[in-house]
Order: C-alpha cells, then structure tokens, then sequence
C-alpha cells in the first residue's frame, strides 16, 4: 500500500481496491461425484455430476482449476490421463482437459479447487441444471448458506403467455 500511496501522491483523487479472486479464490472448492470413467483410445475421460454451468471458467476462458481426489491417493498409485467432462453433452463441457490424476472410479468425490470467486457467481441453470448449493465450513462446523432448488422451484418462476394458458 505505501507503494501505491507514494505513486498516487499529489493526484488529488480517491483510490478504490477490488482484491476479489485473490481473496476469495482459494477460499472455495467445487465438490463433484465421479459418475462414469469411460477410457478412450488417447485417453480417459472422467464423468463428473458437476458441469460447464456450474464452472463455467475452464470452457469460458481455459482457466486452470486444480482437480484432486478428495481422498488422497496412497504414495506411489497409479495415474491416468484424462479429460474431466461434464454430462451435459455439449463439446464445451469440460472442468479439466489433459489431467494426470490417480485412477478414478465412479462414486469417487473429486474437489475441483479455487472455485471461490466467480464460480457461484457465473453459474446458471443451462439445460434446467439446478444451482450448486453452497456450503460454508469453519473447521468441523458447516452451515448450507445456498440450498440447491428444486425442480418445482426453478419452474414455479415460468409463466405462460395469457393466449396459451387454458379458458
């Protein structure tokens, strides 16, 4: 700061700071369950529940997320080329292209890290996917600060247009 200070001198003006990703992007993480390995002939791809719209910065801008398996792999295992890929089935769908991880099986909980600034916030619910929910952890204690919507909840918010709707 007294860096900024001493090159703003003088310039009679008010200075604003927007730290923002580096605050708050290593403070979260998206938590995704394996849903499918499918070995390729070049490579493996891993299935993931988490999709393209629920991160969107890998397809958006090939922004780099580290990808671990939430249970730490033994010293020595095996690893596996692989693409982490979304089931939404669109060739943007991906949260990690050319990953060496230890081999993966469905069930397993990957953690996809430094999701905590513009993951939540960019998110949608492309192809009627609900929202995350967001949980906020301190040591053992957490709280769900977002709960996922349900179906009925993110339909309740379409209306028909007065012609279509039954006499």
């Amino acid at each position: 700061m007294q860096v900024v200070g001493k090159e703003a001198a003088g310039l009679d003006c008010e200075l604003t700071f927007e730290p923002g990703r580096r605050l708050v992007g290593e403070a979260g993480v998206l938590v995704s369950e394996v849903i499918l390995v499918k070995p390729g002939v070049s490579k493996t791809f891993v299935i993931v529940d988490a999709a393209m719209n629920d991160l969107i910065r890998p397809t958006l801008y090939e922004a780099w997320h580290d990808i671990l398996p939430v249970k730490a792999a033994r010293p020595g295992v095996a690893t596996i080329r692989c693409d982490i890929v979304g089931p939404i089935c669109e060739s943007g769908d991906y949260l990690a292209l050319n990953r060496d991880l230890p081999t993966l099986s469905a069930g397993d909980l990957v953690m996809i890290r430094s999701a905590g600034a513009y993951g939540a916030v960019m998110a949608s619910s492309y192809n009627s996917r609900p929202l995350v929910p967001e949980v906020m952890v301190d040591g053992t204690r957490f709280a769900v600060t977002r709960p996922r919507p349900s179906i009925d909840e993110m339909i309740s918010a379409e209306r028909l247009p007065p012609w279509m709707e039954k006499p």
